[in-house]
């Protein structure tokens, strides 16, 4: 799988209460808790973001509750990926459980800009900075993982090979 964008960046420690506010989890409708994702660190996302668009954070992306609205909000709004330097542990499983694929990669998070065009090749892990050139190379995940993400998630998943 790949994905191609414009970075969206983001400093350490976003926490889940930042990337979706409480204050809206009286709804289950996913594309009306979208419509809030990253509102209180960056107002204009939900209206700037474009499906394959790219987070790039620093360390403690999810960082938090264990709201697993946190990834799903990311997903539902088409983001491609998101690219951190660390995640909170129990956002990247519930990245994975919900199927938003998840990269770590300290040097990429640093070193990549808001606004520039990147491309992710999940397979190698392999992260390119389409602006300036630069490589950078993650752990991609194992290939059941990635299967897991592709699928659309844990549940998505498990429907598909208990049949």
């Amino acid at each position: 799988m790949k994905v191609k964008g414009k970075v969206f960046k983001y400093p350490d420690n976003v926490d889940t209460d930042v990337i979706i506010p409480a204050r809206y989890l009286n709804t289950s409708d996913e594309k009306e808790l979208a419509a809030h994702c990253m509102e209180d660190i960056d107002a204009e996302f939900v209206n700037k973001v474009k499906p394959g668009d790219i987070i790039v954070a620093g360390r403690n992306f999810g960082c938090g509750s264990s709201r697993e609205h946190a990834p799903l909000v990311i997903k539902t709004c088409k983001t491609g990926c998101v690219i951190a330097k660390s995640f909170a542990r129990i956002f990247y499983r519930n990245a994975i459980n919900t199927g938003l694929p998840i990269l770590e990669c300290e040097k990429a998070a640093e070193e990549i800009s808001a606004g520039d065009e990147v491309s992710v090749d999940f397979d190698s892990g392999t992260i390119t900075d389409v602006t300036t050139g630069k490589t950078y190379k993650a752990a991609p995940f194992p290939p059941f993982i990635q299967d897991i993400i592709n699928e659309g998630g844990l549940l998505a998943s498990l429907k598909k090979h208990s049949s």
